[in-house]
């Protein structure tokens, strides 16, 4: 990558480029906030930068979903929501005006998939509900509400009736959503 990480080699962000739906610019300026997040041009490259870091940019704190962003995100064997660039681009790619309704409701299944199983149950429905609303006392749903909510969205969307959403199920809830992809 030659002598600093703060300079992307024209062969990557060809390549970058071709793999992503981000613009050479964006993919420049996703390559500078990754290098600033290692701590900048100074000491040795790292090749991944921590989740505590990751959830400092602004573009995440205030979004209900950044753990599960980047765990979503992360190819680490430690299982640690650390990003690697690629893991990085990853993420602003899927979620770039560029990208198509497929790629984005693949990925918001797999971020509202909290337990990991493929399917969204009634436990995934409820953290993600909670997370839309807060967990406050004030913002949070009494178990009847919950339990109400959860019961809608299935029969909605529950088009096997196994009391689960499968990817196949989300894709064509979203489909008949126009403001999803904003």
């Amino acid at each position: 990558m030659g002598g600093t990480s703060s300079k992307l080699a024209k062969d990557l962000l060809s390549e970058y480029q071709e793999l992503t739906f981000l613009t050479k610019q964006e993919i420049l300026l996703a390559h500078k906030i990754f290098s600033e997040l290692q701590g900048g041009g100074n000491g040795p490259y790292i090749s991944r930068v921590s989740k505590a870091k990751i959830l400092t940019l602004p573009e995440l704190k205030a979004n209900p979903f950044r753990e599960r962003l980047c765990q979503v995100f992360s190819t680490s064997d430690l299982k640690d929501g650390s990003l690697s660039f690629e893991d990085f681009l990853d993420l602003l790619s899927a979620f770039s005006d560029s990208a198509t309704l497929e790629i984005k409701s693949h990925y918001a299944f797999r971020i509202f998939d909290f337990d990991d199983d493929g399917t969204l149950d009634a436990g995934d429905l409820e953290k993600l509900v909670n997370c839309l609303t807060g967990e406050t006392d004030d913002t949070r749903l009494t178990a009847e509400e919950m339990r109400q909510l959860i019961s809608n969205i299935l029969e909605e969307s529950d088009i096997d009736k196994d009391g689960t959403v499968n990817l196949s199920e989300f894709q064509h809830v979203i489909s008949r959503s126009p403001d999803f992809v904003r």
